[in-house]
């Protein structure tokens, strides 16, 4: 099956992502591990996107979109793939299209995680980070036993500017004028499932494997 995943920020869609790969036994590839697997091995794409980065400037769709063209021609993907936080924008939509077109695999399915903008700012409102070992908590969800520490390592717990929520709405501002519109993109395709992104990791996930499984 070859599928991505489409939703705004705080929808689960990286923890998503890990559980339906692994049950539809298919590579799930990030655009941060490919970034980061270009970085690491200093390839031509990596080292073009290293420049930008050292000036502090985003790195361009276009390379953006080689790095993604460069992955799905590895020889992994012959029983599919989960593309995760890629495309971004329409414009990507459409090289992704072309890219699969000349493949002659086109996507199956674009699976979006439906989820309120209130609710959302609620979740990422509500971490809390350790500042030694990274892990989250949550205010309401997943309280540490001592307000503030971390039950882990007793380090203290932090909001990270990107939760806060003046930063969330424009993160969800941003979402909504950039990447919102590749939904009507893949619904005039007739690919889209849209799904409710709300309940237990679990609920969705059985709810999102139901709904592709529905279509073999």
């Amino acid at each position: 099956m070859r599928f991505i995943l489409v939703g705004p920020p705080g929808a689960g869609k990286g923890t998503q992502a890990v559980n339906l790969a692994a049950h539809f036994s298919v590579p799930h590839i990030s655009t941060g591990d490919i970034f980061r697997a270009n970085l690491k091995e200093g390839t031509p794409l990596g080292l073009e996107a290293k420049s930008f980065m050292d000036r502090g400037e985003l790195v361009p769709d276009q390379v953006t979109n080689k790095m993604v063209k460069d992955r799905l021609g590895k020889g992994d993907l012959d029983n599919g793939f989960l593309l995760d936080g890629f495309p971004r924008n329409v414009r990507q939509a459409e090289v992704l299209e072309e890219i699969l077109d000349e493949k002659k695999s086109p996507l199956e399915a674009a699976l979006e995680l439906s989820v309120d903008s209130a609710e959302i700012i609620n979740r990422l409102a509500g971490r809390r980070t350790c500042r030694n070992c990274q892990r989250a908590f949550h205010l309401m969800y997943e309280r540490s036993k001592v307000d503030g520490v971390c039950d882990s390592c007793a380090g203290e717990l932090y909001q990270r500017d990107d939760d806060k929520e003046e930063v969330i709405k424009r993160r969800l501002e941003v979402y909504s004028e950039q990447t919102a519109p590749i939904i009507d993109f893949y619904r005039e395709r007739n690919i889209l499932i849209t799904i409710a992104a709300m309940g237990s990791v679990e609920e969705i996930s059985e709810r999102a494997i139901a709904a592709l499984m529905a279509l073999s």
